[in-house]
């Protein structure tokens, strides 16, 4: 071993020697000094000293116990506040001054009127202005002709006098014998049970056709009916959220998919289903916009058609029409009526436009008759159609 461990083992010898003697040290200093003395016990009592048991007494202390908190007043659970919609007798009564102080056709006629006696420049103006109307060439013809005819026998061309006849003759057009009514009376299926009027709408892209299912429900709910909604509408979330809106503010329940693109024909069915089951009155069935050239979105409209006709019979197929595209709206409506065999027009968007003459061409072309027309914005501005009505506000 070298010099270096040497050192380090007699330093250790050491360090152990120094600790021994010290613990030998602090030993016999404490068997010198004797026990230690017990601490003072402190007194952890709650009470005050008066309150002491008596002696000898078996103490049993009870903490005083904690007032309970006062809890906290529970949140009052909010029930939507259901709105009744205005009765539907009289809305088209109500919405007359709307649609005259709108309607371009009745303003151009009183103006062509009120001159007088009439040149036969004034009778060419008056043609004009129906078929800019939108009433067609064929009855706008039969219109006029009627009316020359009418007024060489009554041997005048005084304005009032040909006012008349021009509400006469416009009143035979939209032809007050049409059946109008929804056919919502009870339905017998081929079980012989009793089902639900079903009620499928349909229209192409922006007429508002969602809208019109919502007011629509709001007409039925008017008068007492129990009403379904089915949303067949799935390739837009916001259809189905609109018409939910629209369900939620009259209490009607809403038969929707969960899964944006799933079969509208399915979402049809089990909407059917569900108002059989409920013991509903009516199932009204929203549907995708579509485009009357696409031939597979029309075929698929037939498919939802056959589908819910599994679970009770279509008794009404509407047609919602925009009032401004006029003749363009003809050609829409062809095709539709082709597909599913429409029963019924709902024209929309009849307020502030120039087109009223549509009624009479629609009719004419499909030979259904309009049901309901739309003459504003509010969720009650959805009227049955009345011809007579009509053609007041567009005359007045």
């Amino acid at each position: 071993m070298n010099d270096l461990t040497w050192i380090l083992i007699v330093a250790g010898l050491l360090l152990l020697v120094v600790i021994v003697a010290g613990a030998v040290a602090l030993t016999s200093g404490r068997r010198r000094r004797g026990p230690s003395a017990p601490l003072p016990p402190v007194d952890v009592s709650p009470y005050e000293p008066d309150q002491a048991e008596p002696a000898g007494a078996t103490a049993v202390e009870t903490l005083p116990r904690p007032e309970p908190e006062p809890e906290a007043p529970a949140e009052p659970v909010s029930t939507p506040t259901l709105e009744r919609p205005a009765p539907v007798a009289g809305r088209m009564q109500r919405l007359r001054a709307r649609l005259a102080r709108s309607g371009t056709l009745g303003q151009s006629l009183l103006s062509i009127l009120s001159r007088g006696e009439l040149s036969e420049t004034d009778w060419e103006e008056i043609e004009e202005t129906l078929l800019l109307a939108d009433v067609g060439i064929g009855p706008t013809t039969e219109l006029m002709d009627t009316l020359r005819t009418r007024t060489k026998v009554l041997g005048t061309t005084d304005a009032e006098t040909v006012r008349g006849v021009l509400r006469e003759e416009l009143l035979q057009l939209v032809d007050p014998t049409m059946d109008r009514a929804l056919r919502l009376g009870p339905v017998l299926g081929d079980d012989g049970e009793p089902h639900p009027a079903t009620v499928l709408v349909v229209g192409v892209n922006g007429t508002g056709k969602t809208t019109t299912v919502g007011k629509l429900a709001r007409v039925l709910v008017a008068e007492d009916h129990d009403v379904v909604l089915g949303a067949a509408d799935t390739f837009r979330a916001a259809a189905a959220d609109q018409l939910s809106t629209w369900g939620q503010r009259v209490g009607v329940p809403v038969v929707r998919s969960d899964r944006e693109g799933a079969d509208p024909a399915s979402v049809a069915f089990d909407a059917v289903r569900h108002g059989r089951e409920s013991g509903a009155d009516v199932v009204l069935v929203d549907t995708a916009g579509r485009l009357q050239n696409k031939a597979d979105l029309m075929d698929e409209l037939g498919k939802i058609k056959r589908v819910m006709s599994r679970q009770a019979p279509v008794t009404e197929v509407l047609l919602v029409l925009d009032a401004t595209t006029g003749q363009n709206g003809l050609r829409q409506a062809q095709v539709f009526a082709d597909v599913v065999d429409i029963t019924g027009i709902v024209l929309t968007k009849l307020d502030g436009t120039a087109k009223g003459g549509i009624v009479v061409a629609v009719q004419r072309e499909l030979g259904v008759p309009v049901k309901f027309v739309g003459l504003g914005e509010g969720p009650d501005d959805l009227a049955p159609f009345e011809p007579a009505e009509f053609v007041d506000a567009l005359l007045s």
